[in-house]
């Protein structure tokens, strides 16, 4: 219900609407006071934010209109609920996010008080009075009942969090933790992120049951932690007890399957791990799947590196792929394996180092068991040679282009994907290389074949 605007109160309103300031103090506001907002990362924030220019301008209309809240205002604040309850956000900091903004609102009126009198000042304070009060009775009431239905239809309950955790819509573990508290169960931790898809090349979207078939196989057993599954497409996406993941190459064998397991990552960067696993199977040649096996985090690390996205520092990257080889004690099968990387065989890395050529496969098996890399297959071989490129420190980088092309990546354009860029050497940072200087193929290279 709305009445003839106060032309003072007008005046405000179009002047606080029209001013990006006040919505942003509002967010900035909320970001800071309410702990759950404060852990949103930036994909979640413009959500925030267009909620508060939302509320905004309705809060100053029906202040300058004397009016309140109409129906299509109530099923609005009812879905923000019902969204909070799915994701996960505690009620009761949804609405200390709305008394913030109140204060932050008040604030800024009070800032244009010479344009208004004691009555405008009354009539704010009503009209906030009145439609917190409402508002926090209809989102609490929509949050309860939100949160019973997800609560009574388990499966679905589910598979929408680890949707919403793909999705990167959890704010903090505690939320995380509050919201299984509600549904009953203790999610692994640590935990693997699989996503897994046919072979075949044409993939048709899966059903629900596909995934849950794989959960199944991958963890049969019902225990203390609750495994989940969900659906992207053609791929399914698992969250799986860690232990699970050496049992997924043979399962995903058995299916003619392929996948990538990510398990370097906490609960609450799922979806950064759902997001290196996609790019990863978007991305890698067909030599780096092999049967009975799975791509890990440190192929995808690689990948994301090659590709010019790189979502770790390179040192980390290279701990990865090298593993227990970069400890001092094994610092004998590190020069084993940067003598066979640059002498091509291991007849000629025998000889280099001075060793009998069975001493030498000895070490390479060594370092097969060690990093579960073999360095007679491409794709291990070429992991390796850049984890150890990286390790050896910037001067190699320099005198060895990742993508062996002459600085160009994958798609063949100078600074695309996997180039070099002038200077460090890792990719990052595109723009090719000096045409001045010759530089020998890289390690790297040989490895592919010069692919």
């Amino acid at each position: 219900m709305t009445n003839k605007p106060s032309e003072a109160r007008e005046r405000v309103r179009q002047d606080m609407v029209a001013d990006p300031r006040v919505v942003e103090a509002i967010v900035a506001a909320i970001h800071e006071q309410v702990p759950v907002y404060a852990a949103l990362d930036d994909t979640r924030l413009p959500e925030v934010r267009a909620i508060a220019a939302w509320g905004l301008e309705r809060l100053l209309h029906l202040w300058a209109t004397d009016g309140t809240l109409d129906p299509a205002d109530l099923r609005r604040f009812r879905g923000i609920a019902s969204a909070r309850a799915a994701d996960g956000r505690p009620v009761q900091a949804v609405l200390r996010a709305y008394r913030v903004a109140g204060t932050v609102l008040t604030a800024e009126v009070a800032a244009r008080a010479p344009l208004l009198a004691a009555s405008d000042a009354f009539a704010l304070a009503r009209m906030l009075l009145a439609t917190l009060d409402t508002l926090s009775e209809e989102m609490a009431t929509a949050y309860a009942a939100t949160s019973e239905d997800l609560s009574g239809d388990r499966d679905r309950a589910l598979r929408l969090l680890l949707d919403d955790l793909i999705a990167g819509r959890h704010a903090s573990v505690g939320a995380l933790t509050d919201r299984s508290a509600r549904l009953g169960i203790h999610l692994p931790d640590p935990c693997c992120l699989l996503v897994a898809e046919p072979v075949a090349p044409d993939r048709p979207d899966l059903a629900q049951d596909t995934a849950s078939a794989l959960l199944d196989a991958l963890v049969p057993a019902a225990g203390e932690v609750t495994s989940l599954a969900t659906v992207r497409g053609p791929r399914a996406v698992l969250l799986l007890p860690v232990a699970a993941a050496g049992r997924a190459g043979a399962v995903l064998g058995e299916r003619a399957w392929r996948g990538c397991a990510v398990t370097g990552e906490s609960l609450d960067r799922v979806a950064v791990a759902h997001r290196l696993a996609a790019d990863a199977l978007d991305t890698a040649p067909a030599h780096a799947h092999r049967t009975g096996h799975v791509l890990t985090d440190a192929d995808a690390h690689v990948l994301a590196l090659l590709a010019a996205r790189p979502a770790a520092a390179p040192d980390h990257i290279a701990r990865l792929v090298l593993g227990p080889l970069t400890d001092a004690a094994r610092g004998h099968l590190l020069e084993a394996l940067t003598a066979y990387l640059d002498a091509g065989s291991a007849s000629a890395a025998a000889r280099v180092l001075h060793l009998h050529p069975q001493s030498l496969r000895y070490r390479l098996r060594r370092i097969h068991d060690l990093t579960g890399r073999d360095p007679r297959t491409p794709w291990h071989r070429l992991t390796l040679d850049i984890a150890r490129t990286i390790r050896d420190g910037p001067g190699a980088l320099e005198s060895s282009s990742l993508s062996g092309d002459g600085g160009r990546g994958r798609s063949g354009r100078s600074g695309g994907p996997g180039a070099a860029a002038p200077g460090n050497g890792t990719g990052r940072g595109g723009g090719g290389e000096n045409p001045a200087v010759r530089r020998p193929p890289s390690p790297a290279s040989r490895a592919t074949g010069g692919r």
